[in-house]
Formats: structure tokens, sequence, C-alpha cells
């Protein structure tokens, strides 16, 4: 009980608040682009009006196969010592963050041409009957409809990629987990506190947007 008071005094809950932002500083950024790059590889794998788009459907499906057959772990390794090699220089957080878009822009697209395809085909048939071209009918008619449909999945995802930052503390990024380690390496006796205590802050945030992605979901069954 005393070691659990002393790990858990202000000064430590205060360090562990500072890995605690960063944590969600790289999440908040991940989510928004890997959202936005997602969508954008979702449509066009989705997308095959003529050969040219199917070849560009096609090789954006299988880049995006690729990634998803991937340990984030080895992603993360690469873009981290790979980059630098390719003359591209990041820190940690910037490697970070291009680790975990890359990563779940590719989870991303398939919840995304998942949505699409589970919309009625007729609604696109119908769209473009009444004179709206395809990318009139996909923007304005199926793609509000999917996204609906997407919303579970997609607020599932983002937990994913929340408790997937602990894996940057393999390359010293200052987050949460990196910050209890540096606590219980200093005294050993805080280690299950410090676990503990990372392990409530991450249940907060994760169990907080799984409620609401269920919420969502029964709201949009029924």
């Amino acid at each position: 009980m005393e070691n659990l008071t002393e790990a858990l005094s202000w000064i430590n809950l205060r360090f562990l608040l500072q890995g605690f932002w960063v944590t969600i500083e790289v999440s908040v950024i991940s989510i928004i682009l890997s959202f936005l790059i997602g969508l954008a590889l979702g449509l066009i794998r989705f997308t095959r009006i003529d050969a040219k788009t199917t070849r560009i459907s096609k090789v954006v499906g299988g880049i995006i196969d690729i990634i998803r057959n991937l340990p984030l772990l080895l992603i993360i390794f690469f873009s981290y010592f790979g980059l630098p090699v390719m003359g591209i220089r990041v820190d940690a957080f910037q490697a970070s963050v291009i680790a975990m878009v890359v990563f779940e822009s590719a989870m991303i697209a398939e919840v995304v041409r998942s949505g699409i395809m589970a919309v009625d085909p007729g609604q696109m048939e119908g769209a473009r009957s009444n004179g709206m071209t395809y990318m009139q009918a996909m923007t304005h008619v199926v793609l509000p409809q999917a996204l609906t449909k997407m919303i579970p999945a997609l607020l599932s995802q983002f937990v994913s990629l929340i408790k997937d930052t602990s894996l940057a503390t393999i390359i010293v990024l200052p987050e949460l987990l990196y910050h209890a380690e540096i606590i219980y390496n200093q005294n050993t006796n805080y280690m299950i506190p410090m676990y503990l205590a990372v392990a409530v802050m991450y249940f907060i945030i994760c169990f907080a947007l799984s409620s609401f992605a269920n919420y969502l979901s029964k709201r949009i069954k029924y």
C-alpha cells in the first residue's frame, strides 16, 4: 500500500499525464489523417468505371492488402529507421504518426469499401438514371448512406489505433507507456502501480469511445 501511494504521487501522475497528452496528440492526428486517406483509398478501390480506373483500383487494392498483412511494429520500425536511410529525417513523433497513418489508412479503406458495398446498388443506378455523374452519385447519394453504416466499425478501428500507440514506446516516443517505464525504472517497486495507472488511462478513453460506438450502432440498427 505504501508503494502504491508513493508510486501514484502527484509528481509521478503529472509526469504520466505528459505522456498521456503525447498519446492523445499522436492518436488525434493519426485518426484524422488515416480517415481522410482511408476514405480516398476506399473510394478508389471500389471505383471501376472503365479500364483505367479498374487498373488503378487493382493496384491500390494490392497495396492495401500488403499493408494490412504487415505487423504494425514492422511499419513503425521502417518509419523510424528506414526513412532516414532514404534521406527523409523524422523524429519519433513523426515516425509514429506516419506508421499509424499508413497502417490505419489501409484498415479504414477496407471499412469504407465494405460500407459502400452494403448500400443497395439500386441507389447508384437510380442516381445515374436521374442524370448524375458517377462522382456526383457517389458523393451525394451512396457515400452518405455508407458513412452511416461505417460509423461503428470506424470508431472501433479508432479505439484500436489509440491502443496501438503504445507500440511506439519501442522507438522511444515519450508517450504514456514510455513515461511509466521511466518512473518504475527508478524504483522497480513502482512497476505494478504504474502499469495499473496506464491501464486505467487507456481504459477510460477506449471505453468511452467503445461505448459511443455501441450507442451509435444501436441507434443506426433501430
